[in-house]
């Protein structure tokens, strides 16, 4: 495609993405400086609809992009994205302000997100029962009570408060910890089974009721960390934009954002390092061909565990989108580099 091709094509993207609505060739030549008449405008028009990368929805109205011209702007003529001022810190206060519990984490992350896109949100977690345990630490809340912290390499299992039958010192509680971790430490999560329970309470007899008492905690914690889940904000995000003021078609969405094992398998199949793009009908489900997808990684201890995805219409501001991916990925990496290096939450 020739330069004044692709000015043409960038300007009616550009135009459409802020607009909602199909652009002609006087709106091209007054608003963007391409140094050529409207005449020729349409000549090149006329080219780009033959070459299938812009469209005319109605008889004498402008044109729209084509889910191929989303593609080919996305790929070749997309500038890169600039965050507005203030996101950037905004961003970064959420993350910096404070360390909370895992399943809060990526909720306010996804919610962060959803705010500042104006776009559905989902954030899929780490199967966590697939790392290996690299901390453990039980924390004393008082004498009959204490919270368990499983750390992997891939990050927290889980957190949970414990209670005790009799009273624990802090001293003991941590002879007991250094045992256990001593035992466990380097294990596949997923290999923490009765047969190895029963082991190490045959090894801490002395303390049965007490270990009994973690053990079980731990076993709950493993099971409930085995799967990855999925956090989703912004559904009603989609009635803003004109392109689903057709109920029908917002009920095919909110049908399609109902089913978690859908969301995974969409988000799997993303997760390719970086920052990727979906458009329309690469979509791999006929509910959501009206929309597109972009998604990035986040990592830890240079690990894949998780992607992050925005969902909003083929007219989505691609560019923009991506920034604000890219930097909520990886300060969300950062935060959870964090709690594996320091075995907690503040």
């Amino acid at each position: 495609m020739d330069e004044r091709k692709q000015k043409v094509l960038r300007a009616i993207i550009t135009d459409y993405i802020n607009t909602a609505e199909p652009v002609g060739s006087r709106t091209i030549a007054k608003n963007y400086d391409l140094g050529v008449s409207s005449a020729t405008i349409r000549n090149e028009m006329s080219d780009l609809e033959d070459m299938g990368l812009i469209e005319q929805p109605h008889t004498s109205a402008g044109r729209i992009p084509s889910q191929q011209g989303y593609r080919y702007y996305v790929d070749f003529l997309m500038d890169e994205g600039t965050l507005v001022p203030g996101e950037r810190e905004a961003i970064q206060a959420f993350f910096g302000e404070h360390l909370p519990r895992l399943d809060r984490l990526f909720n306010d992350t996804c919610k962060v997100l959803s705010d500042l896109s104006q776009y559905i949100t989902m954030i899929m977690t780490p199967a966590k029962s697939t790392g290996t345990l690299e901390k453990m630490q039980l924390l004393s809340l008082n004498p009959f009570q204490a919270v368990l912290v499983i750390v992997t390499d891939v990050g927290l299992v889980h957190h949970r408060t414990i209670d005790f039958p009799i009273p624990v010192s802090e001293k003991r509680l941590e002879e007991i910890n250094q045992a256990l971790l001593k035992k466990l430490k380097g294990r596949n999560i997923g290999d923490v089974n009765n047969t190895l329970m029963q082991e190490i309470s045959g090894e801490l007899s002395k303390e049965m009721s007490i270990v009994d008492s973690i053990l079980e905690m731990m076993s709950d914690a493993v099971k409930a960390s085995g799967e990855e889940k999925i956090f989703l904000e912004g559904t009603l995000n989609i009635l803003n934009q004109p392109e689903f003021r057709d109920i029908e078609k917002v009920k095919e969405i909110l049908s399609f954002l109902t089913n978690e094992e859908i969301l995974k398998e969409l988000l799997h199949g993303k997760n390719a390092e970086g920052t990727s793009f979906a458009i329309g009908e690469e979509l791999s489900h006929g509910q959501i061909h009206q929309c597109s997808m972009v998604t990035c990684t986040y990592h830890i201890n240079g690990n894949t565990v998780g992607t992050i995805g925005i969902l909003g219409p083929t007219r989505m501001e691609y560019a923009r989108s991506a920034s604000l991916i890219q930097e909520v990925a990886g300060q969300l990496s950062s935060v959870l580099q964090n709690i594996n290096k320091n075995g907690g939450t503040k």
